[in-house]
């Protein structure tokens, strides 16, 4: 038996659980953050409380690159849709490589 049937029969949440519920709070925030506003000046993204970023727009093409696909910025950014950080995968594949050719 694994532990996270183990957790289910025992009753006891596990840590899947319980970061399950903190998304939930923090999406909860956020649009909560957003409807506080009025109407006009509503951005639908930005960061709950300075720190956890997030987005509801509606994703684009740009966006998916910018954040998945851009190997000049951050290791991580926000995601392009919901709440959290995004790998950018264009970073770990510069660095793989720049590793690559320093051990090679």
């Amino acid at each position: 038996m694994d532990e996270r049937s183990a957790q289910r029969r025992s009753g006891r949440p596990g840590v899947h659980d319980t970061w399950r519920l903190i998304l939930l709070i923090v999406t909860v925030i956020a649009v909560v953050k957003e409807l506080r506003k009025p109407a006009e000046e509503r951005t639908w993204h930005g960061k709950v409380a300075d720190f956890v970023p997030y987005d509801f727009r509606k994703p684009t093409a740009e966006r998916l690159r910018r954040t998945y696909w851009n190997p000049e910025g951050p290791i991580l950014s926000g995601k392009v849709w919901g709440v959290g950080w995004a790998p950018n995968l264009g970073v770990v594949m510069r660095l793989a490589r720049r590793s690559s050719s320093v051990s090679g």
